[in-house]
């Protein structure tokens, strides 16, 4: 009817060696497992925002890389714009010199041309006074 007093004893030894096993295993590893799970979690959490960050540095150089550009695209428009300003001021500058040159040599040839006219015209005059005197044998009135 009763069992016999060594059940209890087993049942005793069972259920302290479960007491003992939980204290002395089971619990430290299920606390080990759990700051591995937290360390794992929090690492994760970590790299999440560390991916976070890194993209909004990606993100903000290029922005940063994309203004530097188009301050040097601009500063290159601005130096060609400058250039070609520069240029056709000097083309106007050129022109209008040769222009006045040629302008000044025409008006010097055609006063050299008059010049060499009007001394024609009076060389001929004296010439034909010459002729008219040596066929005549006498000044021309």
């Amino acid at each position: 009817m009763f069992p016999d007093l060594t059940v209890f004893w087993v049942i005793f030894l069972v259920l302290l060696t479960g007491v003992i096993l939980n204290a002395l295993v089971l619990s430290p590893l299920q606390r080990v497992m759990d700051q591995r799970k937290s360390a794992v979690q929090s690492a994760r959490q970590l790299a999440e925002s560390a991916r976070a960050q890194a993209q909004a540095a990606a993100a903000e150089f290029e922005a940063r890389t994309q203004a530097a550009r188009s301050e040097i695209y601009r500063e290159m428009d601005d130096k060609r714009r400058r250039a070609l300003e520069r240029r056709a001021e000097l083309l106007a500058r050129t022109r209008a010199e040769a222009e006045a040159a040629i302008r000044e040599a025409t008006q010097k040839v055609q006063a050299q041309a008059a010049a060499a006219r009007a001394r024609l015209d009076q060389d001929a005059h004296m010439m034909a006074a010459e002729i008219t005197e040596r066929v005549l044998g006498r000044k021309a009135s």
